[in-house]
Order: C-alpha cells, then sequence, then structure tokens
C-alpha cells in the first residue's frame, strides 16, 4: 500500500484533490528535490475570442477591439461527490500525516487540530475516515508514560476533554469517553457521553461539582443526565459525595439552570429558629420575569408561632432611560399564644421605592424618587436585623463606600423623597418640586411635605449690553435674581391617623427672596462687594399664647388665614487674602515649606425694623417672668428677626498645607503638597443698634482630611453671654464681666465627625474587591437598587463573603453632637447623642480570618450592638460562624455553604435568635 507523508495539506472537499500540497520533510524543513508530476487538467479548455464590442453601439472602432486568447474554466461543470460536505476542512500536525490512498483515511500524528465549521478538534492522534464521515481522537502517552495531551472538542461554547472522541461531521454526532466540560460554574464528568447536536448531549454515569480540581472536594453522582448547552440540565437520581464518600441521601431528580441572566423560578426558603417567633422558612417565593424591562419578585416568611410577612418586590429597567423598584411588605406578628398574659398581635407594613432616570435620556429634566416609609413597629419586629444608610450620623457599621450602615431594628429616623428638576435650556429659569417624608419611629411621629415647590431665576444683569467691549461701565455689573419656594407639611401619629387631622395640622408657607449685587473693581488686593436684598415670607396661620391665671398655664390659640412678612437689607463687604510661608533652611529636612492662607472678610450692614408688630410679650410661668414671642413660631419658614440692626459682620477662614519630600520609585527624592488643615474659620457680628444682645454668637468650624485616611469634621456655636443658672435663658451680661473669672463664653452646640479606613495591600492587585464583582456580575441585569441590596447582604454576613485578599481592614467612625433645645416648660436643656462605630477583620492564616463589627453608644455608656465572625475557606466551600451576643436581637448562625452562587442555596445554615427587652 503506498505511503505520503504529507504536511499542511487543506482538504477543498472529499475528494481528496489539493491544489496546496507541500511534499517534503516536516522535521527539517526541507524541500523535496524531485518535483511532483503535473497532473493534467480533466476538463478541456478551449480557446476564446473576447469580443466584448461586438453588436454594440460605441464609439470605439473595431480598430479597437482586443483578440487576445484567454483561458476559460468552466467551475460549474464539476460533478462533485454526493458524500461531500458543505465546507472545506482544516487540518494540521506538529509531528506528521499519513494518506491512505487506498482506504480513504489521513491519520495526523503528533499536537494535531481539525476545524470544520464550529467544530474544533485537537488531540494527539487524529484519523478521518472519508467514507463513513467519521474522525478518530484519542490521548497519548510519551516514552515514559506520561500524558502527552488529551482530546479535545470545542462545539457551541462547549469544550470537553476526554481519553477519546468518535465525531461524525456531516451528522454532527459523536461519542466521547471518560470526559471533563465545563456548563456555566459547574464542572462535569462522565465515563460517557454522546452528543446528538450542536447543543444537546446525554451523559452516563458521572458527576457534577462547582469545584475545579481534578479530584474536587464535593460532588454530585448520576447515573444518567441531558445536557442543553447553557440552558439547562437535568438528571435522574442524584446523590453527593464528600471527599469521594457517598453520602446516603438520594433526590429522584434533579434540574440545574445553566443559563446566565435573569430567569423566571422557584426561590428556595431558609431555615431558621428564633426564640420569639419559633421555627421559620425565610425567602421562599417565586421570581418571574415579565420580558426585559419588567420582573417581580413574591415572597413570604412564615414562623411556626403564627408570625408572617408576605413581600411583592417588581423592578423595571429601560436601559438609557430609567430604571427603579418597587416593594410592599405587610406583616402579622404574634408573641406567645393566645390566652398567655404575654399575648400580643401586631400588623405593620412598610414601602419602598426607588427610581433613577438617565440623565441623558432628557436633557435639562431629571426625576428621581427613593421612598422608605410604613408602620413605626415594622423595622424593630424584624428579627433579622438588616443594614440600612444612617447618613453617618448614627451608629452602625462603615461601609466599602465609606458611608455608615446601621441595623434597622435600632433606625428610629426614616425619610423619603421624590425629586422632579426642570432647567430651561439657554434660559435662567430652574424649577424644583420635592414630596418629602420624615418618620420618627420612636415618636411615631410622620411630617408630609407636600409639595415643596422652588423657582430660581439665576443673576442678571439689565444693563448689561448683548455684546460686551472691554471692562464695561460700572452699572452694567448691576446684577438681580430671584429665589422663591412654596411648601406644605402635614404632621400626624401613625397611632392616631385621621383625616379631619390632616386638614387641621395642615400647613403652607411661601418665601420671595430678591438678592440685588453689584461687582465693583477691586482696590488692589481689596475685594468690594456691595448687596441689597429684598424678602417677603406668607404664612397660613398665628400661632399666639397667652397666659392663663386659673389654671396658671400657657393656653394656645392657631388663628387660620393668609399673612405675610417683609425685610430689606443692605450693606457692603471686603475681603482679601493673605499668605505667609515659613521655609525649612534645613536642605535635607523632610518639610521643605509650610503655607498659610488666611481670608479675612468684614462686612457693614443695615436692616430696618418691618417685623416688629408681629411680637409680643407673655407671662410664661407663676414668677411672671415673660419671654418674647413671634405670631409665626412654628411656621414652616419661621419668623423674621425682630428689631432693627445696623453694624458689622466679620468672619475668617484659614488653611495650612507643608510641602514635603518624599522618595519615588527611583529612589529620587520628589516634592509633594500635603493638606494639614482643609479649613478652619470663625465668623459673627455685632449690630450696634439692638437694645441688648449687640453681640452675636460665633460660628466655628474645623475640616481636615489627615495622611489621606482620617477626616474630620467639627462645627460649633459659641455664645458669648452668661445664662441663668436655673432655666438656661441668655442673660444680657458678657461671660467675661462679673467676679466669676474670665470665659469666652460657652458652647451651645456642636457636633464633631471623624471617619477612617485602614488596610493592608492586597495579595493580588489585579483581583476584584466583593462590591467590584457584585456590580460588575449584575450591571446588565440588575437595577441600581437591586444590585446595593445585593452588597447590603454581603455586609451583614460578612463572614459568608470575607476577602482573603486583603489580610487585614479596619474601619472606625466616630459621630457627637449636642444642642441647646427649649423644652415645652420654656426652659433650656442640653440634649447630647454620639456613637462609635467600628468593623475589622484580619487573617489569621491564609485560610482563616476573624472580624467584628458593632457600635458604642457614648451617652448610655454602653455596647448597643456587637458581632463577631469567624471564617474558613475550604476552596469550593466556605465555612462562616457568627454570634451577636449583644444587642436588641442576640444571634448565633454556623452556616457552609459552596462559594458558587449557582448552589448558594445549597448551604447548610444554622440559626438562632434571642430577643431581649
Amino acid at each position: 500500500m503506498p505511503l505520503i507523508a504529507l504536511t499542511a495539506i487543506t482538504l477543498q472537499v472529499k475528494g481528496f484533490t489539493h491544489p496546496h500540497t507541500t511534499i517534503g520533510n516536516n522535521l527539517t524543513g526541507e524541500k523535496d528535490t524531485i518535483p511532483p508530476p503535473v497532473k493534467a487538467d480533466t476538463i478541456p479548455v478551449k480557446p476564446v475570442i473576447s469580443d466584448s464590442l461586438r453588436n454594440r453601439n460605441d464609439s470605439i472602432r473595431a480598430g479597437l477591439i482586443d483578440t487576445t486568447i484567454k483561458q476559460k474554466v468552466d467551475t460549474f461543470n464539476f460533478k462533485a461527490s454526493r458524500d461531500s460536505i458543505d465546507a472545506p476542512i482544516e487540518y494540521k500536525a506538529t509531528d506528521s500525516m499519513v494518506l491512505m490512498v487506498d482506504t480513504k483515511q489521513i491519520l495526523l500524528y503528533g499536537r494535531s487540530e481539525v476545524k470544520y465549521t464550529d467544530v474544533t478538534l485537537s488531540a494527539p492522534y487524529i484519523a478521518l475516515d472519508q467514507t463513513t464521515q467519521m474522525v478518530t481522537a484519542r490521548m497519548d502517552k510519551d516514552s515514559i508514560g506520561k500524558i502527552a495531551g488529551m482530546a479535545k472538542l470545542t462545539q457551541g461554547g462547549t469544550t470537553t476533554v476526554s481519553d477519546s472522541i468518535r465525531f461524525n461531521f456531516e451528522k454532527q454526532k459523536g461519542i466521547t469517553y471518560n470526559s471533563f466540560f465545563q456548563q456555566d460554574e459547574i464542572y462535569n464528568f462522565a465515563e460517557k457521553v454522546k452528543k446528538v447536536d450542536a447543543q444537546t448531549f446525554f451523559a452516563a454515569k458521572g458527576r457534577f461539582t462547582t469545584c475545579n480540581l481534578d479530584t474536587p472536594h464535593f460532588a454530585f453522582r448520576f447515573k444518567k443526565a441531558k445536557f442543553v448547552n447553557k440552558k439547562v440540565a437535568v438528571t435522574g437520581p442524584v446523590h453527593p459525595e464528600f471527599e469521594q464518600v457517598p453520602v446516603p441521601l438520594y433526590l429522584p431528580f434533579g434540574i440545574f439552570p445553566l443559563a446566565t441572566g435573569r430567569r423566571s423560578g422557584i426561590i428556595p426558603p431558609q431555615f431558621t429558629v428564633t426564640e420569639d417567633f419559633g421555627i421559620g422558612l425565610e425567602g421562599f417565593g417565586y421570581y418571574k420575569v415579565f420580558n426585559e424591562y419588567l420582573d417581580a419578585k413574591a415572597w413570604a416568611d412564615l414562623y411556626s408561632y403564627g408570625s408572617w410577612r408576605l413581600n411583592l418586590s417588581p423592578s423595571y429597567r429601560m436601559r438609557y432611560r430609567y430604571s427603579g423598584a418597587f416593594t410592599l411588605s405587610y406583616q402579622n406578628t404574634k408573641f406567645a399564644f393566645k390566652g398567655d398574659p404575654d399575648y400580643s398581635q401586631t400588623k405593620s407594613f412598610f414601602v419602598t421605592w426607588n427610581h433613577t432616570r438617565d440623565s441623558k435620556a432628557r436633557p435639562g429634566t431629571s426625576f428621581s424618587a427613593s421612598v422608605n416609609a410604613g408602620s413605626s413597629k415594622y423595622l424593630s419586629l424584624i428579627p433579622n436585623s438588616a443594614l440600612v444608610s444612617a447618613g453617618g450620623s448614627t451608629g452602625g457599621t462603615v461601609g466599602a463606600s465609606g458611608g455608615y450602615l446601621q441595623p434597622i431594628n435600632f433606625t428610629n429616623q426614616l425619610q423619603s423623597s421624590i425629586s422632579y428638576q426642570k432647567s430651561w435650556i439657554g434660559k435662567p429659569y430652574n424649577l424644583t418640586v420635592n414630596l418629602n417624608h420624615q418618620q420618627n419611629t420612636q415618636k411615631r411621629l410622620v411630617n408630609l411635605n407636600l409639595p415643596d415647590i422652588g423657582f430660581v431665576v439665576n443673576t442678571v444683569y439689565p444693563f448689561q449690553p448683548k455684546e460686551m467691549v472691554g471692562a464695561g461701565k460700572w452699572y452694567e455689573k448691576l446684577g438681580v435674581g430671584y429665589n422663591g419656594s412654596y411648601k406644605s407639611l402635614i404632621s400626624f401619629y401613625d397611632t392616631a391617623f385621621q383625616w379631619k387631622q390632616l386638614i387641621d395640622t395642615l400647613q403652607w408657607g411661601a418665601s420671595h427672596d430678591i438678592p440685588i449685587q453689584l461687582s465693583l473693581p477691586a482696590l488692589g488686593p481689596l475685594q468690594i462687594g456691595p448687596n441689597f436684598s429684598y424678602r417677603e415670607r406668607w404664612y397660613a396661620q398665628k400661632f399666639i399664647r397667652n397666659w392663663n391665671n386659673t389654671t396658671e398655664k400657657l393656653d394656645t390659640i392657631i388663628q387660620k388665614g393668609f399673612y405675610a412678612a417683609r425685610e430689606i437689607s443692605m450693606g457692603i463687604s471686603l475681603s482679601t487674602a493673605v499668605f505667609s510661608t515659613f521655609q525649612s533652611k534645613k536642605k535635607d529636612g523632610k518639610v521643605e515649606a509650610i503655607r498659610h492662607t488666611m481670608r479675612p472678610q468684614i462686612g457693614i450692614n443695615y436692616k430696618p425694623d418691618l417685623v416688629s408688630q408681629y411680637y409680643y410679650r407673655t407671662q410664661v410661668d407663676t414668677l411672671g417672668r415673660q419671654m418674647l414671642f413671634s405670631y409665626f413660631d412654628g411656621s414652616i419658614y419661621g419668623p423674621f428677626s425682630p428689631g432693627r440692626s445696623g453694624g458689622i459682620s466679620f468672619g475668617i477662614d484659614n488653611n495650612i498645607e507643608a510641602k514635603v519630600r518624599s522618595k519615588s520609585d527611583t529612589g529620587e527624592a520628589e516634592s509633594k503638597k500635603v493638606k494639614i488643615l482643609d479649613g478652619f474659620g470663625i465668623s459673627g457680628g455685632y449690630n450696634f443698634l439692638a437694645d441688648s444682645f449687640k453681640l452675636s454668637t460665633f460660628n466655628i468650624y474645623a475640616r481636615s482630611y489627615l495622611f489621606d485616611k482620617i477626616n474630620i469634621t467639627a462645627n460649633a456655636t459659641l455664645d458669648p453671654y452668661k445664662t441663668d443658672p436655673f432655666t438656661g435663658q441668655r442673660r444680657d451680661i458678657y461671660a467675661w464681666q462679673g467676679g466669676d473669672g474670665f470665659s469666652l463664653g460657652s458652647i451651645v452646640n456642636g457636633s464633631l465627625n471623624i471617619s477612617t479606613t485602614w488596610q493592608s495591600k492586597k495579595k493580588d492587585e489585579n483581583k476584584k474587591s466583593i462590591d467590584e464583582q457584585i456590580k460588575e456580575s449584575g450591571e446588565d441585569q440588575l437595577t441600581q437598587d437591586q444590585m446595593m441590596q445585593q452588597m447590603e447582604y454581603v455586609r451583614r454576613n460578612p463572614a459568608e463573603f470575607t476577602d482573603f485578599n486583603i489580610p487585614w481592614s479596619v474601619n472606625i467612625g466616630l459621630n457627637v453632637s449636642f444642642a441647646r433645645v427649649l423644652q415645652p416648660d420654656y426652659t433650656f436643656n442640653t440634649e447630647f447623642s454620639s456613637s462609635l462605630n467600628f468593623n475589622g477583620d484580619f487573617n489569621l492564616t491564609p485560610k482563616w480570618k476573624v472580624g467584628a463589627n458593632g457600635y458604642y453608644d457614648l451617652r448610655a455608656l454602653q455596647m448597643q450592638s456587637f458581632t463577631m465572625f469567624i471564617s474558613r475557606d475550604l476552596h469550593c466551600w466556605q465555612m462562616s460562624i457568627n454570634v451577636t451576643p449583644i444587642g436588641l436581637y442576640r444571634s448565633f448562625n454556623i452556616s457552609i455553604s459552596p462559594k458558587s452562587g449557582l448552589l448558594r442555596d445549597l448551604k447548610v445554615n444554622r440559626t438562632r435568635y434571642f430577643y431581649t427587652e
């Protein structure tokens, strides 16, 4: 039998015609010196005289006709074999290639590859049989018995690695033996796989797992299964095994979704146990995808003692236009059993709505909504303490984004906002419409602003020509603006809700402000700015207090109507900037220079008395003590300050920065600026025309971002007058007067916020964080609100999502605030609130991590919430233990779960909650 050694052959049809055959030594690359015999063309060629101009009317004469003889090949007379395929087969081999002419076979040795349409087959040995349209590939071993390569078949996005493969190109069917293949996150092995088409294949005696090791830590064993590529896998009886030890737990069948993106289906529940609610199944429901724009999720939480909660959450999205989500929850909470002295039942609800619109959808307009409202008791009755945004003002956990999150059980302030904004392009008009909601869950007081409307006209210059020439005249820089707003307010307690109460408590008001300013040329380093302002406020009621000698209390009367008050003020201000630099004398010192910038400002102002008629004095106690009140106290906008004023205002702002030397990556010294104080200042005023309290309070502030790590913000108000030790009322005596010693005054309110985040460098800088992975994995399918919910789930279950790539991290936030507040008995009392928030974790070993989070109430001097966790990385699984020994809801949780999101619901979980009064 003749043998011909070939290499780099392209097979065009099943008849072995090789127009580009290179015959030679494949190992040396040298060409054969004997040329191949020239084969005669089987199609006869006739001389054809091309006369393209015959029988045509053309200005070119017959003398210009081309009579050149050309060879024409008729490709349509070729008769193809009935066993031909519809596309060429490309194949190559690195070792050698053998053509079996008699049996019509090609044998490929070495790293060989065969390509046909979307099918790619590679193996150390491949045999192609033209007669049966069958290709056979198998693994091979080298001279020392080591596997030189496996047989690989790729089609439809699925790659199968096998000991041997038999595949029919014409029918697109095949059989593989001892095969490995991957479907999304699932790694599969089967002793025999039968491929019936490009998308469907059957497997026998195999396993599947999410562990990517050759010998996986766990797997699910099956006898037979059907796989539909990137859609679903269906098995017969299936059972799990751990470390190759079978677990005697069988399921009659298994259905495993392989499709990515959103799919409708049942949401499996999670088992839990609580002391107050009993055994529970949480999160059992159904997820429905209506179309690419709308989906919905409905689920329920059921407990053995009779409590339950129903939830419905539809979400919608229109790419490049808007997206949003709505959630409605209703819960029926029962404590103890009927007949028990401690039995109680509470029904409550909660509503959330989040809506955002792409700013590019309609330039000049925007609409957004963030609604969080419901029964005041709803949050405190949730057994699992979820985290909500606290805006950095209350206790909680420092989130990865730098904001603060607090347990939902301790949330006592709820806020909602629906906003619409409109800007007229090319015109100075701006319209804002807001609907706001504020709810104190502790006092159960609800405030609704329905609506707040703001209309602003940016500063216009009526005397300025359309085309400025030069610097312009001074009067051309006269600017006039307008700032108007309308507000309405409804207040009620959710325990005594009545429609009549809404009407009785309705307040509304409006404010109009017309500022007039003039920019004058600078006088050297001084900037001069005169100003004039007219303000007017509208009120819907008067609030009148009268002393009742019989009851010895104040009686209050609310008089409905339309009332207005006006105020005019004018002045002129001067400002400048002063710079000072300290240059270091040490040439090699760490600090090169320190620069201090001061921006002092002083102003002269005058305001006539236009509102004294709206003020009155009345007795407030049995001692005959009187206080000054306004008819518009308690209104939405509040009253104007009484009396005329004429005086000065002053203030100074400072910032300090240093220029330090630091070594670059190349070892050379380079300079960079470091901010020491971003801002520090004080402001106040003095009223020469006031009858008393001529010196105003002083506002003091400071802000800094030290070492690019510590963010500090502080504010305080200093009152320079003495106060009555019994009532807290101010006295018209300076704090430094009298024989009590020297004092600048007393701090009547202030706040301090300090936050910092410290963490080690990542082990792998290219590996993304948990938050980044969640955002990227859901950016095409999830709304912004849904992504935030996923990240909140990660934060409240830190042990399940431990990032071992960061060896250690610490986050700390301190919030302190206090204020002097007028009490119902018309005395003043200082109210203090503070919290210390912290969380952190560190790696005990590369596979063990320990962490904790919580917050400490500095006012009550006790820990309000504290949670510890320990986590173990088990390669494809993760074990986590969470313990909350302190808080309203104490809990203990241990779970072992696969890392794969596809098998998250297969986790082994044990949770206990303990409610404390």
